[in-house]
């Protein structure tokens, strides 16, 4: 009896649990600033939205499409948003799905062994593993979030190259950056996208450096914000815009490539852990095991 009422409580919970989560993501998908500012476009120009958008102006007819693919300024992300968007999940659906997995993967991993081994001696297993299900989505995250960075940091000197040789070619720097997005989208399509982002929020109005501070705290990466201050000083004092690309191309080829190096050196102090634990132990039962039978037999054996 008490354990059909302990599974009828857990299945109670799990669908309560996934009812509200539902409801809190239509909620708060639907009161976003970008549907709010929609719906008061909506009202105010009834006619716009059906040949033409407001928004497009002036423009290409395709920005109507674009501005929805445009992301919030991470300013006005919450914590949890912003470390979501670092990981390549930017739609806000990701910040539920996230809240939803670390409210039922503790109940997933623990309820199974409460109910195989009973309370008394599945409470304890029931915990930890219950404390791993509510670790486990901040430690996905936090690897695709590492992963994300290391792409975008390898493939930004190989960008900057593009950049640099669209401008001295005589080309704006909003056309090297749409350039630069279509030649690595094979090669580097993280940073791609990264790249598309830009285009569209200058193309939907937004300043050119902010567009870039936008990008460097989506990212969180130093080289990146390193670049954003050039980029700033560049506009400020009006330099070469060619020539200074060229020189931070350059530290990031160089950086990339100390960075490889200090990789590379690790490997001798990383492969003394997997040889001491795997390959010694079964060397000396090679070496030493006939040695050890020969000298018992010796001296216990022939007694």
């Amino acid at each position: 009896m008490t354990l059909q009422l302990f599974v009828t409580l857990a299945t109670v919970f799990v669908a309560v649990g996934a009812t509200v989560s539902a409801v809190a993501w239509w909620w708060l998908e639907s009161t976003t600033p970008e549907r709010r500012r929609l719906r008061t476009l909506v009202r105010a120009t009834p006619a716009a939205f059906g040949r033409r958008s407001l928004l497009a102006e002036g423009q290409d007819p395709a920005l109507a499409r674009l501005t929805r693919l445009i992301p919030k300024s991470p300013k006005d992300l919450s914590r949890l948003q912003r470390r979501l968007t670092r990981a390549g999940y930017p739609d806000f659906s990701s910040v539920v799905i996230y809240a939803a997995a670390e409210l039922l993967l503790p109940i997933v991993f623990g309820v199974p062994v409460v109910l195989v081994l009973g309370i008394r001696l599945g409470l304890i297993p029931a915990l930890m593993l219950a404390a791993v299900g509510f670790a486990l989505p901040g430690l996905w995250i936090g690897h695709k979030r590492a992963a994300r960075q290391k792409a975008i940091r390898n493939g930004l000197p190989d960008a900057l190259d593009l950049l640099t040789v669209s401008v001295e070619a005589g080309c704006g720097l909003d056309q090297a950056i749409g350039k630069a997005n279509e030649d690595l989208r094979i090669a580097h399509p993280i940073l791609a996208d990264e790249l598309r982002l830009i285009t569209t929020e200058i193309r939907a109005g937004k300043p050119r450096l902010e567009a870039f501070k936008n990008f460097a705290q989506r990212t969180g990466i130093d080289d990146v914000r390193s670049l954003v201050s050039m980029l700033t000083q560049t506009d400020r004092f009006g330099t070469s815009i060619g020539q200074a690309l060229r020189v931070h191309a350059g530290t990031s080829r160089t950086k990339r490539r100390q960075l490889a190096e200090e990789r590379a050196g690790k490997v001798g102090v990383k492969l003394v852990f997997p040889l001491a634990l795997c390959l010694f132990p079964a060397l000396y039962v090679v070496c030493l095991g006939p040695s050890i039978v020969h000298i018992y037999k010796a001296f216990f054996v022939g007694q």
